[in-house]
């Protein structure tokens, strides 16, 4: 199947996360484009979709609703996962899911919506995210489990494996 794996990501820990899904998913056999959201123009030449996102100060990135909005309707037409990352910290914080991951997740049918814990990097934040990790005083450090990512995309390759053979 022909995949695209497109991922929001402000400071590239979360694209890194796609990176390991589409690895994943081309392992298996599949085609799989990595495509920033903002440069899909439509998504209807893939069969399947993956969409992630970092969550920013409660919500999705923009780029990626954004996508969402401008092919909810193709999006609808195929299959569709969905994962996020944002909590950091032992135990990861915050532990409540951002209200638009539902929301985008109903929107397009997701067929899976997964959680990932993130990284935060002090270094390479700028004034605002700082005040505002200060602000929720989240601890800095690489939290992502990129095992737990690469067996979710395997799941998402055996589900695709699965719905080619039904088609």
């Amino acid at each position: 199947m022909r995949v695209l794996v497109t991922v929001a990501s402000r400071h590239g820990a979360t694209r890194e996360m796609g990176a390991e899904v589409a690895e994943q998913l081309r392992a298996a056999g599949h085609e799989v484009d990595e495509v920033e959201p903002d440069d899909v123009e439509h998504v209807d030449p893939y069969d399947a979709v993956v969409l992630g996102s970092a969550v920013y100060v409660g919500r999705l990135a923009l780029g990626l609703r954004d996508l969402v909005d401008r092919q909810a309707g193709q999006l609808r037409e195929r299959p569709v996962w969905l994962f996020w990352s944002g909590p950091v910290g032992d135990p990861p914080v915050p532990e409540t899911v951002p209200d638009d991951v539902t929301e985008i997740a109903r929107t397009v049918g997701a067929r899976g919506v997964a959680v990932f814990t993130g990284r935060l990097d002090r270094a390479g934040l700028n004034i605002s995210e700082r005040a505002l990790v200060a602000l929720t005083r989240a601890d800095a450090g690489d939290f992502r489990d990129l095992d737990a990512v690469r067996a979710w995309a395997q799941d998402v390759a055996r589900e695709l494996r699965q719905i080619a053979r039904s088609a």
